[in-house]
């Protein structure tokens, strides 16, 4: 049965008005997306104030519908060449010192949208070489030469979310393959020796507590260094419902698993999400000199 009401721990933190506007007048001056805003995270306001934000390249059209995601499933736009300058020049402008690059799904590009991914980190690396650079990709089919493209322009970590359980892909995942993303995240680690891997799961779907360790368990096995966990929201009334609201407490669990499993860092609680406080992540990394 859905749970529909929220419990008391799971709360919308609050940002800045005018933070927010601001980024949003940014964002707009620039024609840029955000996956903070199109897929409604709760997080938004918090991040905005903190001049933080994931970008999102490609449109904000995917090719795929994914029950969990709120981001539109429609015909996607053109790539938009000048797209890379951009989101330099907004860096710029908010004094980010770690950037999140995510994008969309696009199947209908031969190469997933890979280069483009690979330019945008290339003029970050050029232009604002301070900035430390974390892409949060979709699988590209599962094309190796597309994986080794975004490696080669030298991001610093490279994410790719699982998401949820294998036994629930058909429903949440459409479109996606576990092992197929289980493989990317160890190409990565064979092509680009110390580039650091990052994966994010959604819990609330379905899933059991013996499925997400066994999930860890997979990620640790391909040298999976950074890990987080959250509940997934509903975030329109077409997407999945929620199952369950996980606890605090398990979600506690989660974290003493992981850490036992050798993750460098771990988030988990109900509004974590893959890049919320990335730059902390980042900073927590190079305390313990990885790489």
């Amino acid at each position: 049965m859905t749970t529909k009401r929220l419990p008391p721990w799971v709360t919308k933190r609050a940002g800045s008005g005018e933070a927010t506007h601001r980024m949003k007048r940014l964002l707009r001056k620039r024609g840029l997306h955000t996956v903070c805003e199109s897929a409604r995270c709760p997080n938004l306001g918090e991040c905005f104030a903190r001049d933080t934000a994931t970008f999102m390249i490609l449109g904000d059209a995917c090719t795929r519908r994914c029950g969990f995601c709120a981001v539109l499933h429609q015909t996607p736009v053109p790539v938009d060449r000048n797209e890379p300058a951009q989101i330099v020049q907004a860096v710029g402008e908010l004094g980010l010192k770690h950037v999140v690059i995510t994008s969309v799904t696009r199947d209908d590009l031969p190469d997933g949208g890979s280069a483009h991914f690979a330019e945008t980190v290339r003029r970050l690396r050029q232009e604002v070489p301070s900035v430390t650079i974390e892409v949060l990709t979709p699988d590209f089919g599962g094309r190796p030469e597309a994986i080794d493209g975004v490696l080669a322009a030298g991001p610093d970590i490279y994410n790719h979310n699982l998401e949820t359980v294998p036994r629930l892909y058909p429903t949440v995942r459409g479109g996606a393959d576990y092992d197929r993303s289980l493989a990317l995240l160890a190409q990565v680690k064979r092509s680009r020796v110390g580039c650091l891997t990052k994966s994010g799961i959604m819990v609330g779907l379905g899933e059991t507590s013996d499925e997400v360790a066994a999930v860890m368990g997979d990620l640790r096995a391909v040298g999976c260094d950074v890990l987080t966990v959250g509940q997934y929201l509903r975030p329109r009334k077409e997407n999945l419902p929620v199952v369950e609201y996980v606890s605090p407490e398990q979600f506690e669990a989660y974290e003493r698993i992981a850490a036992a499993l050798g993750f460098s860092v771990v988030l988990a609680g109900p509004l974590v999400r893959s890049s919320f406080r990335a730059d902390e992540a980042m900073a927590a990394l190079k305390l313990q000199s990885i790489p």
